[in-house]
């Protein structure tokens, strides 16, 4: 137990020197083992301002792409629930009036994988980079095409059928696509020169990128994920929403050092180059990340969710942050295996 916990201190002085490197002026860890609170650290203020809000349990912070895993999870619900047939259905099938050329080939896999190949010039006019599962690229296109998808399929946004489905039954209170400024919301620091932003969007149908998450309940999705859909006793999603989430989806790629996907998550097979897991984090384990620095990793096989937040924009490392990501990933997977 004294091992754990000084590999615990270890790991909150690593999160809080890449906060102070990168400029962050708010961190977050937290993290549960076997369904229990091992780590629970917060440090800094809302803003860089002096007079900013010190980091709370209630703060929450905008995740950014993390916010895929949510969508991801819809779309696997639109699975389960036949609105859609199979991953494989190409997506003019659902929407037509997308250009058939430019999207041909195209399936919900591929967009759900980070491998469908479109992109966006700086004029608004879509291009396609790839064939459809030939490679991997990370482009919001497919992001914006599934939010549409999830909402013509079930008449409103992925956020209120998770609202519906999940977050009012388990009770998460601090998760919320959010619209209006709060005291316990934490701004996003861009230049640490300038003003920083509010993060908030003006809808709140999951069409923007203003989902905040407390630490603590950005760690209950993932142990809503680790628990196979099970809550507080209560089967809350069926576990094959989840286990579609969280297993490899995409194709097998010619560059072997690609990273692999479930429905947005990173997830671990084999061990890539250019996934953000590092080679110590066991086959089975799934994470994702935002650009504003929060990251949540789901190793099953330890029975850990990590959840760990920052507010600034950019991961630390610049074109070399891949290499921070791995190195905490590798930091958990070392403090609850070879302790043990």
């Amino acid at each position: 137990m004294k091992e754990i916990e000084h590999r615990a201190s270890e790991l909150i002085s690593w999160v809080e020197d890449i906060k102070d490197k990168n400029g962050s002026s708010a961190g977050a860890l937290y993290i549960l083992k076997d369904n229990h609170v091992v780590v629970e650290h917060y440090s800094g203020r809302h803003t860089h301002e002096e007079d900013a809000r010190n980091v709370q349990a209630d703060s929450q912070f905008n995740v950014a792409s993390a916010r895929k895993s949510y969508l991801g999870l819809a779309v696997s619900y639109a699975l389960y629930d036949n609105y859609i047939e199979s991953l494989d259905d190409p997506i003019s099938r659902y929407m037509p009036e997308l250009d058939p050329q430019m999207v041909i080939g195209t399936t919900i896999r591929h967009l759900s994988t980070h491998s469908h190949g479109l992109h966006i010039d700086e004029k608004g006019n879509w291009y396609r980079e790839f064939e459809p599962g030939t490679d991997w690229a990370y482009r919001n296109i497919g992001v914006d095409i599934l939010t549409e998808l999830i909402h013509r399929l079930y008449g409103k946004g992925f956020p209120q059928l998770l609202e519906e489905r999940i977050f009012s039954r388990v009770g998460l209170k601090e998760t919320g696509w959010r619209t209006e400024p709060a005291a316990n919301l934490v701004n996003i620091i861009g230049d640490v020169t300038e003003p920083s932003l509010s993060g908030l969007g003006t809808t709140n149908d999951g069409k923007e990128k203003n989902l905040f998450v407390s630490a603590r309940e950005f760690a209950l999705w993932g142990e809503l994920h680790l628990q196979k859909g099970r809550m507080n006793g209560e089967q809350v999603v069926p576990p094959q929403v989840i286990d579609l989430s969280t297993s490899i989806q995409n194709g097998v790629y010619h560059d072997s050092s690609l990273p692999d996907n479930g429905l947005f998550w990173y997830v671990q097979g084999d061990a890539r180059a250019k996934s953000e897991m590092g080679e110590r984090v066991p086959q089975g384990s799934y994470q994702i990340l935002g650009v504003t620095g929060p990251t949540l990793l789901v190793i099953p096989s330890l029975n850990v969710v990590v959840a760990k937040m920052y507010n600034k924009r950019y991961n630390y490392g610049g074109e070399d942050y891949l290499h921070y990501l791995r190195e905490f990933s590798n930091k958990v997977a070392y403090l609850f295996t070879d302790s043990q």
